[in-house]
């Protein structure tokens, strides 16, 4: 039988330990109310000029003027997105350091070995929200030889191995485009990683390779100056910033369709709160008019997401480009 000093002391105990389990999330309540009072540093792995770099910076300029505090971008390229991924899982989780990444990190998951990234995507990192994406564009140097589609594929096939792609490195999707379009083409063209996107446009535009998939919004102005020729865009349906060029699937390769996607991460471990707080802030950048009509007019869709939403789309695009990835690695190069 309960002795009265124990019935007693028990409703304390009960308070003090209720007390204490609500202490972490008040404070990381009120923590989230007084974010950010700082700078904060979105680090992008990729190199300037990108799509990625382009987003950051324009996501940038507007925080700054919403927040009142500066937002840095700091450009930390390499090894396909690893060295900028790595930095940003390895800094503390406290909102002041995000990652601006793309479905280059959903394809490392399953391209490279833990070793090799040092990180793991959904276990270090967590989503914050989606921004846009954009359809690719299939060009070739004007010296190439293929007006069409087809008429490249069977260029390709009559030269295996001849001739070369470029990408911005290895698991970006200007990379992982160019293997699947292999993959479904059953062509042999030699893949040239670039250090960064510029340089992998500058290598087809001076024709010291002969075909990039870059993204509609970066390449367009290179294709209406006659510096490449569009064969192919690939979208579900035609791109607005490229109307008279069909799509893959309407030039002869059924079914194909690849883009990029950009979107934010934080540490793992940075407060729900705060990750809300910047969800809620980069949604309000995506739906403002003149932000959907700017990224429009460059071929550009946004998206919005919870933080929910985002962890259940970056895991099933883990899962579609681990499929991806296992289809070319079987196949003999």
């Amino acid at each position: 039988m309960m002795g009265p000093g124990l019935a007693f002391r028990l409703p304390a105990a009960l308070s003090l330990a209720a007390a204490l389990l609500a202490t972490p999330l008040s404070a990381s309540s009120s923590f989230a109310q007084d974010y950010p009072s700082r700078a904060i540093r979105i680090v992008v792995p990729f190199g300037a000029g990108g799509p990625a770099d382009v987003a950051a910076r324009l996501i940038g300029n507007i925080w700054q003027e919403k927040f009142g505090q500066p937002v840095v971008i700091e450009n930390r390229t390499g090894a396909g997105g690893v060295i900028g991924t790595l930095e940003a899982a390895k800094s503390p989780p406290d909102g002041y350091t995000l990652l601006l990444m793309s479905n280059t990190q959903t394809a490392n998951e399953s391209l490279l070995s833990q070793q090799q990234r040092k990180y793991e995507l959904m276990r270090d990192l967590v989503p914050i929200a989606p921004i846009n994406y954009s359809d690719l564009v299939i060009v070739v140097h004007p010296t190439v030889p293929a007006k069409t589609l087809q008429e490249f594929i069977a260029l390709a096939k009559s030269q295996p191995g001849k001739l070369n792609y470029a990408s911005s490195g290895q698991g970006t999707p200007y990379h992982m485009a160019g293997e699947l379009f292999k993959s479904m083409t059953g062509i042999d063209v030699v893949h040239v990683p670039y250090r960064n996107s510029g340089e992998a446009r500058t290598g087809v535009i001076s024709g010291q390779v002969q075909m990039m998939i870059d993204a509609v919004p970066t390449m367009a102005p290179n294709v209406s100056a006659g510096q490449v020729r569009a064969l192919a865009t690939t979208g579900k349906t035609r791109s607005g910033v490229l109307p008279d060029v069909p799509t893959a699937d309407e030039a002869g390769v059924p079914g194909y369709e690849a883009t990029i996607w950009l979107g934010l991460m934080a540490p793992a471990g940075t407060p729900k709160p705060v990750i809300d707080k910047l969800n809620a802030a980069l949604n309000e950048v995506v739906k403002r008019p003149d932000i959907v009509k700017l990224w429009k007019d460059q071929g550009a869709i946004p998206m919005s997401m919870t933080t929910e939403e985002f962890d259940k789309f970056l895991r099933g695009d883990i899962v579609k480009w681990g499929n991806v990835v296992k289809t070319f690695a079987e196949k003999p190069q």
